[in-house]
């Protein structure tokens, strides 16, 4: 009995020990999100300018009961059910959507940072499993929560988020595999289908990790037994994530075919790489002046190192761990441990994820992108920076395991710590060399005398915590611990890479007093009616401007985003954004603001950052008219702008799938356009024809009396009532092939009109028109239409 008792205490020893784990990494994770969490700076970026939006525009719609599946906020609407980072199908946004109807900048920033906690917690339990030293786990957990592109990248809410997946998917899916647990299974399949859901090369990525360490297990003892025993739970994780996967993957992938950039090329896509001179960050983190201003980072690419063809952001390469984790990984390779049968699979897929991340500088990635599916849908192999990071840090926990629990005898006299500590020398003597070869060692003097400093500190602080690891061994992981949260908060902590003031970004706010936001909202309430929903633009006013129309519901024809539909972006010249104002293109088809598109688009308003004529030298005085400054915009109003609704009573057919070869060709789409007058008359798409088709009688001058009225207006469905002696009702919404309609309940067509909007047949008389957007259906009848060879819609 007694030793029955002994072992009860053992049990509850181990179990406190771990839990102290668990409560140490929450603590270092509070101290180093404290800054974020305090308020006193946000998260930058694209945090920002994209995904905040996205996050209140989620929110908003589900606090009204409306669907968000179609947003209207940007470019004249998107398909946003279909958008990779909409944040539709993230679990912690979900969450915070059903919380808040308008989430702070600060809501958003807890949601990131407690997701990546979540991630360490998985981490330190899959340790426990694997039956390594908490210290490890505890290292490897603050690695992964702050280290590398966890910390450098944290703009990239999606990708964050996709690495945290894959920390809890590791956990449950290697629970699953050791136990033959199909409940395990069915958890590691859920998780895994929202990192699929992400839509983002980190997700894809971790994808293939996870189908590699599965293959490993198999290989990796008996087989037969292991896989024989793996099919339940593999199976009860494949079923449960396909069938959440199948139709938002399958939906992204038809409205990506017909976006801006169905696929990159091999040569777009290596434009992105890493480049090989990086690699140096993994021990002299802030090198290259990442942490500072574009004009005094000198990496590549940069004002200083030029000619490289690659068209990265200056943080994109920065893969510090910290110290401790940095040369832990190195000692492991060194001296051999980090090739143990237990690790080894995570030791080679670093080295694959490296090589993949340097791109073009390898022969290997052309293989990737030609053979690998899925890797032609992105634009950054650099992008594995992410999952370098995460297995930095497994191996940085393991190595540590290693040091503490195996190596107990002479380690500093062990060959991998010389070796070590040479090739750390080595690393530093080269920045300072390529630092001096480009001019800038004045310049890389403090982070490289930074890093010479943390990293004999570091070794100084790893075996005096070996040294205590017998006697004190919560006292020696604490040291390993506390030094690391230190070492991260100096050295990845709030930079203008992840932090800026929070008063930057007030615009975003949703109860922001902003002038230009509230003149804009003032004009349009003023021309709102039955008819009109006057749209917006927004251009030239900074990087987080463009989507701030989602923030504060104004139907903005611009936007930030790198996905467009192709129709809209032929229509109308859109880019990814609108932030500067040089990055407002034009088109044939909209080739000024003074245009028959931008009339039809029902562009009312215009906030630009600089006088409109520097933006559109095309027009003339009194095309727009200035009708407000504040401090942020000059505020102009087209008086020819459009209704939204109208009814046509002559209607005409063109082949719009020919206008993009025409453009090209240089010749003009104007005649296309013009000499119609839209209020009675609609060009409708007919692919049969190949040029513009006139009616057999001539255009009226006012047409006879008829009206179209909106009735209601929301995201996924609009309703109006139609009186007239029978024609088309033309809503100028972006067309779109999943937007259905009905005339008095039944189905109707809706046609593509005037090359980018909705049209609708109705009889003479009184008529109610209910258009509404079907995603799903939309999809499946695609699908069904390409399995099947039939013609879809158009």
């Amino acid at each position: 009995m007694a030793a029955h008792y002994d072992e009860d205490d053992l049990i509850s020893r181990a179990d406190a020990i771990w839990a102290a784990a668990a409560i140490s990494f929450l603590g270092g994770w509070l101290l180093l999100a404290w800054p974020w969490l305090s308020g006193q700076v946000t998260i930058p970026w694209d945090a920002k300018a994209h995904f905040q939006p996205q996050a209140q525009f989620l929110a908003g719609s589900l606090a009204r009961g409306d669907s968000p599946f179609w947003n209207p906020y940007a470019f004249s609407g998107y398909p946003q059910v279909a958008d990779p980072q909409s944040l539709i199908f993230s679990p912690p946004f979900l969450l915070l959507a059903l919380f808040t109807r308008a989430p702070s900048l600060w809501a958003v920033d807890a949601t990131v940072l407690v997701a990546i906690a979540a991630g360490g917690l998985a981490l330190i339990a899959w340790f426990k499993d694997r039956g390594w030293h908490p210290g490890g786990a505890l290292l490897c957990a603050l690695a992964f929560a702050f280290g590398a592109a966890m910390s450098w990248r944290l703009q990239h809410t999606g990708q964050v988020l996709s690495l945290v997946y894959l920390a809890i998917v590791l956990f449950l899916l290697d629970r699953a595999l050791r136990q033959s647990n199909w409940r395990y299974g069915l958890g590691a399949g859920v998780v895994a289908a929202f990192m699929v859901l992400g839509r983002d090369q980190v997700g894809l990525l971790g994808t293939y990790l996870l189908i590699g360490y599965v293959v490993w297990y198999w290989l990796d003892g008996d087989g037969e037994d292991r896989i024989r025993r793996s099919l339940l739970p593999l199976l009860a994780g494949g079923v449960a994530g396909v069938l959440l996967i199948a139709l938002p993957l399958m939906m992204t992938l038809l409205v990506a075919e017909a976006s801006n950039r169905p696929q990159i090329s091999f040569e777009g896509a290596g434009a992105g790489s890493l480049h090989p001179a990086l690699l140096l960050t993994w021990l002299i983190p802030d090198l290259f002046g990442a942490s500072g201003h574009m004009r005094d980072y000198w990496g590549p690419p940069s004002f200083a190192w030029k000619d490289t063809g690659l068209f990265v952001a200056q943080n994109m390469g920065v893969i510090y761990l910290g110290a401790i984790p940095a040369l832990l990984v190195f000692w492991g390779l060194c001296a051999g441990r980090l090739f143990a049968r237990e690790i080894r699979f995570f030791t080679g897929a670093l080295a694959v994820a490296v090589i993949y991340a340097l791109g073009w500088y390898t022969p290997v990635f052309a293989a990737f992108h030609a053979f690998l599916p899925g890797v032609d849908l992105f634009r950054r192999p650099a992008d594995a920076v992410f999952i370098i990071g995460f297995l930095g840090a497994i191996l940085a926990g393991y190595a540590a395991h290693r040091a503490w629990e195996h190596d107990a005898t002479d380690l500093v006299g062990q060959r991998g710590w010389l070796i070590c500590a040479g090739v750390a020398v080595a690393v530093l003597i080269t920045g300072a060399v390529l630092s001096w070869s480009f001019d800038r060692l004045e310049l890389a003097a403090r982070p490289l005398i930074t890093s010479a400093l943390l990293m004999a500190g570091a070794g100084g602080v790893i075996f005096l915590s070996r040294w205590l690891q017998p006697i004190r061994p919560v006292i020696s992981a604490g040291l390993l611990a506390a030094f690391t949260v230190g070492d991260l908060a100096t050295t990845n902590g709030p930079n203008t890479s992840n932090a800026l003031p929070t008063a930057h970004y007030d615009v975003l706010s949703p109860n922001t007093e902003n002038e230009t936001v509230a003149t804009l909202h003032r004009l349009v309430a003023e021309g709102l009616s039955k008819t009109r929903r006057d749209r917006v633009e927004l251009v030239g006013l900074g990087f987080h401007w463009p989507n701030a129309s989602l923030t504060h519901e104004l139907e903005n024809t611009l936007g930030y985003n790198p996905v467009r539909l192709a129709i809209y972006e032929q229509a109308t010249g859109a880019g990814d954004s609108s932030g500067l104002p040089d990055q407002r293109r034009f088109s044939e088809i909209m080739p000024s603001y003074n245009s028959t598109m931008a009339d039809l688009l029902g562009l009312r308003f215009v906030a630009s950052g600089v006088e409109i004529e520097q933006i559109d030298p095309k027009l003339k005085v009194g095309d727009l008219n200035l009708v407000a400054r504040t401090k942020d915009a000059f505020i102009y109003e087209n008086p020819s702008a459009l209704p939204r609704v109208l009814y046509a009573t002559e209607s005409y057919r063109d082949n719009f799938d020919k206008w993009p070869e025409i453009a090209r060709s240089g010749l003009s789409l104007g005649f296309h356009l013009s000499g119609l007058k839209f209020e009675r008359s609609v060009l409708l798409h007919d692919e049969k024809q190949s040029g513009r088709i006139w009616p057999t009688y001539p255009p009226g001058l006012p047409g006879p009396a008829r009206s179209a009225r909106i009735e209601s207006y929301a995201n996924t469905e609009v309703v109006i009532v139609a009186d007239g002696p029978g024609g088309y009702v033309v809503l100028n919404d972006v067309w779109h092939p999943w937007w259905v309609a009905q005339v008095d309940g039944q189905p109707a067509k809706v046609e593509r009109a005037n090359y980018l909007f909705r049209a609708v047949a109705v009889p003479p008389g009184r008529h109610t028109v209910r258009f509404k957007f079907a995603p799903i259906s939309g999809a499946l009848q695609a699908f069904w239409a390409r399995a099947f060879s039939q013609d879809e819609p158009k």
